[in-house]
């Protein structure tokens, strides 16, 4: 389960994140591409856009589902 408290700083402000166990395997950005995407470093994906639309938002919620360390949240800011 994602920890808020070790989320990567470059996630933009909002209910999803990832956090410092991401192993950048880029199953997020497959499933989210509009949200998701590789740190310029290439050792971690993050968010950088909230989910704005219906199909974007099922798209995180999938993306968290295939996720294989559990590291995208869905509990930040509001």
């Amino acid at each position: 389960m994602a920890d808020k408290a070790r989320k990567f700083p470059d996630n933009v402000p909002g209910k999803f994140y990832v956090d410092e166990d991401c192993i950048c395997c880029g199953a997020c950005v497959d499933a989210a591409p509009n949200n998701f995407k590789e740190s310029a470093e290439g050792d971690h994906d993050f968010v950088y856009k909230q989910p704005e639309t219906e199909t974007e938002l099922q798209q995180c919620k999938d993306a968290m589902s295939e996720c294989p360390v559990d590291c995208i949240g869905e509990d930040g800011e509001d």
